[in-house]
This record gives structure tokens, C-alpha cells and sequence, in this order.
């Protein structure tokens, strides 16, 4: 029975426990929920006073928009307002001016009638005061104003030739020196070798039997030298003489050395000639690569083309005038790119222009035309620079100028070629042109007697000083030097001086 109330114990015990527990557990969980009610509660009144705080502040931004909307509106109107005065001020100044400018043109009107009026008087005034004239004079007004016209221009032309010689004087004083300097300093600069360089065309030989040896059984070793270098052979009488003809050059200067050196070793025959032809050839296409590479160096124009190279050594074999055409060449090209330099132009391109101007005579008894025009399209074709074509072509002025280094090329030409010595020239072409000189001179009125001196560079002019005066013989200096440019052709510059020489003599007795 002990047992069973222990157990009884125990079980009341349990489950007084377990209803203790659950109080406890619902105590703690009746807290707990009081607590999140409290903070729910506390996190609402908290929101809520945010709530009214944001709602202020955004009233109150509300408010402060308003206000600058208001401003702004207000100051719109007023800026609006200033500019309708402005506008109707302008319009009642407009209306005023146009009440004037109205009030103008009425007196303006006003004015010329009053001047047509006027005018009119002063014609019928004029058409009195004419016939007066007339009546007076026994002249027409037409006579009277032929008269006055023939007048007023002999005095014009007495004045516009007070004025030429003035404007020229003035022109001399300020570019002689320039042009002196520009000149003399290109000339003085320049330190080529002016000996002229003639093409062999004899060839002396030892004796006269060896005519015999070059003309070989039947004429072969002479027809092997012809065909070989397309010279032809001139064998004549002329005592150890043999004479080269050809139009080439070069091919001409390939005979030469040829047949001096056949003359030399002794050995002539078809076969030993093709041989020493050739070999000739090769040495003379070697002087002229040589030559013109020298000529390249010594110009300053590295970097041409080969071919151009090549074209300027076969000038070494060309002579113009007396002048070897490959120095005169390279002495352009230094006087170029002196005036060049001098003028604030383009060096290089005058430099290699005044080398290439004369290129075309390298060819031109191959291909047609003016030696100008050719070495302009040869140039052209190597795609030269444009200034250096256009200097090339314009030289001889058979084009126009197209840059301001074609005339310096030109002039650099004339200098080189014009200069006492360049050039020779036959006793006949001296004289005819001396002759030529004085007869253009002696053709004008007023003319005694023409002296040209100076080699043809100076025409000294005596006129008869009752019919020129001292303004007609700048007039008459200046025709002269027109017809001589138009007449003659001729190196350099003609200087014509006209001379008028008054004398009086009285003899006392």
C-alpha cells in the first residue's frame, strides 16, 4: 500500500509540475507579448511623429517654390513691361524720323527743281557766251576745241614724258644696287672652268699609209667602221688627216676612240673593229655615267633619277656656241640657286632646274622639237617636281611662267651664256649683227649717225638736236630698244644711249 502512495505521490507531483510549467510558460509568453505590443506601439508613435515632421518639411517646400515661382513670374512681367516701353519709345522715334526723312525729301525735291532750273540757266548762258566766242574769235566751237585738244595733248605728252623718265629714274635708284648685288654675288660665287670643250671630229694618223690599212681590200675595214658606230669616214687628201662626220656626239666621240686606238695596235680588220667598237662604247658610256654623276655632285642635287644622271654626262660631248653644254649647265644651276637663295625662293627646285634646262639637247637630233619642250617631258615622265618641268620648259619663254624659279632659271641661262667668252661666234654673225644694230637705229627720224661699240652690247645714237629734243630722246631711246627686242636676236642686253648735242659758234672778226 506504501508502494501505491509513493506512486500516488509521484504522479500528483508530475502533474502538479507539468500545470506549475505550463502557468509559468503562459506567464512569460502573456509578458512577451506585452512587450512586442509595447514596442509595436512605440515603433507607430514614432512613425507617426516622422510622418508629421516630413509632412511640415514638405509644406514648407511647398511654400518656398511658391514663393520663388512668384518672383520669378513678377520679374518676367516687369522685364516683359520694360520692353513694351522700349519697343513703343522706338516706334514713336521711327515715326519721327520718317516725319523728317519725308520733310528732307520734300526739300531735296524742292532743291532740284531749283538746280534744273539753274542748270538750264547756265546752258542758255553757255550757248550765249559761245557765240559771243565765235563772233569774236571767227572760230566754230568745234575748230576752237580741235585746237584745245591738239594743245592739251602735246602738253600731256610732254608731261607723261616727264613722268616716264622720272618713274625710271626713281626705279633704277632703287633696284640697281639689288639687282648689281643679287648678280655680281651669283657671279662671283660661281668658279667654273670656262674653257670651251670642242667635239674631236680628226683624228691624226702617223703617216699616210695608214689611210690605206683603215680603207682595207675593197673598202671593207672602213664600211665595218661605219656600220659599227653609224659615223661616217672622211678620207681625203688632207695629208695624215682622217675626218669623223656624224650628227651624234657621242656616237662621233665612240669613232674617235676607235680608231685611235686601231691606229694604235696596228691590228685592222672587220672582226678586231666590232671588237674595239664595243669596248669603246663601254668606256664612253663610263665617262658619261661619270660625268654625269660629277655634274650631280658638283651642282648639289643628289638623288636624281639614273636616266637623268645619264642624260647630263651625254652633254659632256655637246658644245653650244663654243660652250660645252654640260659646264654651262652646272654654272646655271650655281647661279640658280644663288638668286634663288637671294629672292627667298625654292633653292632645290632652281638648282636642279638650272642643271636640267639644257637636258633636251642630249637627244634632240633623236626626237623632234625644241630642246626646251623635250627636256621638260623627259622630266615630267621621271615625275619632277612641277617648278623644276615648268623652269625647264620656259627658258627660251616658248611657254609661260608658272613659278617664280622658272624666270630665275632664265635669267641664270642668259647670264651663263652671255657672259664675255662664253660663247664663239663666227666674224660674219659678228659683223651682221653690228650692221644690223646701226640700221635700226638710222631707220628713225631725226637720227645723224649710230655707232655700235662694245662688241653689239652698247648702241651710242647722235640725233640732230633741232628735231629732238631732250624729252623727245628718251621717247626715241625707248622705240629703238622696242624694235631692236622685236628685230634682232642676240646674248644678253643692248644698251642704246641717244646723245643730243647742242653747239653754237660765232666767229669774231
Amino acid at each position: 500500500m506504501e508502494w501505491v502512495a509513493v506512486a500516488a505521490t509521484a504522479v500528483i507531483a508530475g502533474v502538479v509540475g507539468v500545470a506549475v510549467g505550463f502557468l509559468v510558460r503562459g506567464v512569460w509568453a502573456s509578458q512577451t507579448v506585452k512587450a512586442a505590443n509595447d514596442k509595436a506601439a512605440r515603433i507607430v508613435a514614432e512613425a507617426r511623429a516622422q510622418q508629421k515632421d516630413m509632412i511640415l518639411e514638405a509644406k514648407d517646400e511647398k511654400l518656398r517654390l511658391q514663393r520663388e515661382a512668384e518672383e520669378e513670374a513678377r520679374a518676367k512681367r516687369s522685364e516683359i513691361q520694360g520692353l513694351e516701353r522700349r519697343l513703343l519709345n522706338r516706334d514713336e522715334q521711327l515715326d519721327q524720323r520718317a516725319d523728317l526723312l519725308e520733310e528732307k525729301a520734300r526739300k531735296i525735291n524742292d532743291r532740284e527743281r531749283e538746280v534744273e532750273k539753274q542748270r538750264e540757266e547756265l546752258g542758255r548762258l553757255n550757248q550765249e557766251r559761245v557765240a559771243a566766242l565765235e563772233r569774236v574769235s571767227g572760230l566754230s566751237a568745234e575748230d576752237a576745241k580741235g585746237i584745245l585738244l591738239e594743245a592739251i595733248r602735246d602738253e600731256a605728252e610732254h608731261d607723261a614724258v616727264k613722268l616716264a623718265r622720272s618713274i625710271e629714274r626713281r626705279a633704277r635708284d632703287e633696284a640697281q644696287d639689288k639687282a648689281r648685288e643679287i648678280i655680281v654675288t651669283a657671279m662671283q660665287r660661281v668658279a667654273a672652268d670656262h674653257t670651251a670643250e670642242h667635239t674631236v671630229t680628226v683624228v691624226h694618223l702617223p703617216s699616210d699609209e695608214m689611210k690605206g690599212r683603215i680603207i682595207g681590200r675593197e673598202g671593207r675595214n672602213i664600211r665595218a667602221l661605219e656600220q659599227a658606230t653609224g659615223v661616217d669616214l672622211i678620207i681625203d687628201d688632207t695629208p695624215e688627216t682622217v675626218v669623223l662626220s656624224g650628227f651624234d656626239p657621242v656616237r662621233r666621240e665612240v669613232a674617235r676612240l676607235a680608231l685611235t686606238k686601231l691606229i694604235a695596235d696596228g691590228r685592222i680588220h672587220p672582226g678586231r673593229i666590232e671588237e674595239v667598237v664595243n669596248k669603246a662604247r663601254a668606256e664612253v658610256d663610263l665617262v658619261i655615267r661619270q660625268a654625269g654623276e660629277q655634274a650631280v655632285y658638283d651642282a648639289g642635287v643628289p638623288g636624281l633619277p639614273p636616266e637623268l644622271v645619264k642624260l647630263i654626262g651625254r652633254l659632256k660631248y655637246r658644245t653650244s656656241y663654243g660652250q660645252n653644254v654640260l659646264v654651262h649647265s652646272v654654272e646655271t644651276s650655281h647661279l640658280a640657286a644663288i638668286m634663288a637663295a637671294e629672292l627667298g625662293a625654292d633653292v632645290q627646285a632652281a638648282k636642279i632646274g638650272g642643271l636640267l634646262h639644257d637636258m633636251g639637247k642630249a637627244v634632240d637630233h633623236e626626237v623632234e622639237g625644241p630642246h626646251a619642250a623635250i627636256g621638260a617631258s623627259i622630266a615630267q615622265k621621271h615625275n619632277m617636281p612641277f617648278k623644276v618641268v615648268n623652269s625647264i620648259a620656259a627658258h627660251h619663254q616658248e611657254v609661260e611662267y608658272a613659278c617664280i624659279e622658272a624666270p630665275i632659271v632664265q635669267v641664270a641661262d642668259a647670264i651663263s651664256a652671255s657672259r664675255p667668252g662664253a660663247r664663239g661666234e663666227t666674224m660674219e654673225t659678228y659683223v651682221k649683227r653690228l650692221e644690223d644694230l646701226q640700221a635700226i637705229a638710222e631707220s628713225f627720224t631725226g637720227v645723224e649717225r649710230s655707232f655700235a661699240v662694245q662688241a653689239g652690247r652698247e648702241v651710242r645714237i647722235l640725233v640732230r638736236p633741232e628735231e629732238i629734243d631732250d624729252l623727245s630722246a628718251t621717247r626715241l631711246a625707248r622705240d629703238i630698244v622696242k624694235k631692236i627686242e622685236d628685230s634682232l636676236t642676240y646674248p644678253g642686253q643692248i644698251k642704246v644711249t641717244v646723245i643730243r648735242e647742242t653747239r653754237a659758234t660765232e666767229y669774231a672778226k
